[in-house]
Order: structure tokens, then sequence, then C-alpha cells
């Protein structure tokens, strides 16, 4: 699934590139509208992440621009305005959803899904490890043919392990992607996320799937690829 975003702000498009990559989307960033409605009209993307107030032109004339041009690719507005006729006026203008921020990732990950889902574009539903199997849309966990009951942070923990696996993440990535926080040293949220995820989903079974490698992060690994 290919993801264009149209944020202007610095610190926001560089959060957004980095969280849909190590979701699994191919992503791009345009910072300005211009730029933002060339790629969207140019590329072939199934869902634009789109703010309201970009240097050039205004998140409202790329929406209206891309649609008198025939686009009907998913929208999505991620923006600060919040009144009820910013909204109003975005959702006729076209536009698919409205977020406003603040905004959760985890929420966000959750509106992407479900405009995948109403658009033609395919998305993961099951992801796999070994016997580990989550299914996403039904926000189901099973091991060995088990189901494992897990809390909302504990699912977004283990799909971002998931999602990356084979690869060390750094707890810093952690926190930012699923606690949608700046990694604190002093804290241990992580840690203690990651013990009790780990006793739910490996310690009763065999192999153990999740590795804390010193100093660096952690590794969900699928043993069936180590083969």
């Amino acid at each position: 699934m290919r993801i264009l975003i149209v944020e202007d702000e610095p610190k926001t498009g560089d959060y957004l590139l980095q969280g849909m990559t190590e979701a699994g989307f191919i992503t791009d960033l345009a910072r300005n509208g211009p730029d933002g409605l060339h790629m969207a009209l140019e590329g072939e993307y199934d869902l634009v992440i789109l703010d309201v107030m970009l240097p050039g032109m205004n998140g409202w004339k790329v929406l209206e621009t891309i649609r008198r041009s025939g686009h009907d690719m998913p929208v999505l507005f991620l923006t600060a305005r919040d009144q009820v006729e910013d909204r109003v006026q975005g959702l006729e203008l076209g536009a698919d959803d409205y977020l406003i921020k603040p905004f959760a990732f985890s929420e966000l990950l959750a509106r992407i899904r479900a405009l995948s889902r109403r658009s033609k574009a395919p998305v993961v539903e099951i992801l796999k490890a070994g016997d580990l199997e989550m299914d996403l849309l039904r926000r189901r966990v099973h091991r060995a043919g088990q189901r494992i009951a897990l809390t909302p942070k504990e699912f977004a923990l283990l799909e971002l392990l998931l999602r990356r696996q084979e690869e060390i993440l750094p707890r810093s990535l952690i926190a930012s992607l699923v606690w949608d926080m700046n990694f604190d040293s002093d804290t241990n949220v992580v840690e203690v996320a990651v013990r009790r995820l780990r006793a739910k989903v490996d310690d009763p079974y065999s192999p153990r799937l999740i590795r804390n490698v010193r100093g660096m992060g952690y590794v969900l690994e699928d043993p069936d690829a180590n083969q």
C-alpha cells in the first residue's frame, strides 16, 4: 500500500513518515501544497494523508483539485482545525475521513485500515511468525491454536514486532510508535510491556519468539524463517 503524506510541520511530517514506514507502508512526504498536489496527481497512491494549513496551497484546494482531476483515492484530513464547519467542508470537498490533531498513532492506523477495506487497495489482515498468528481485522491472537487475550497496548506492541520481525527495534522507536511518546531513559514502560507480552505469547510455548538484544532493543524472530 502506497501512502502520500502532505504535512508542512517538520516534526509531525517526520514522525508520520517514520511511523507509516515502520508499519509496513510505502510512504512519501510532501511539505507544501503544490508539491503534494503534484505528487498526488502523478503518483499512484492508495491513500493521501492531508493537512489543511499548508504553504503555497491549502489542503482544501489540494483536495478540490485532486477530485476535479478524476482521482478517487481515499483522502484523510489530519489537521488541528477542529470546528464542525471545517470537518463539514472537508467531507463535502470529497475527503473520506477527518482526524483532529493531536492524535493517537494507533487510531490513525485503524482509520487507514478502515479506508483500505472500503477501497480497492489490498491490506494485510493476518500476521504470522511460527505458530503465532495475529488477525488484524478481528483483533485476535492465537498461538499453537490457543487464543491469547491481550490489552490494546500489548496488541499494538505485538503488531509492531510482527510487522518488523527479524529486525532489532530500539526502545525509543517502540515508545514512539506504541505509546506516542518520546523515549525517556528513566522510564521502563517498554521493558515492563515486553515482559508482560512475553509472559503471554512466549513463556507457555516453545520456541520463544521475542528476544532482548542487550543495549539495542527487541526483536521477534520467526523460527520457520531460519530453517
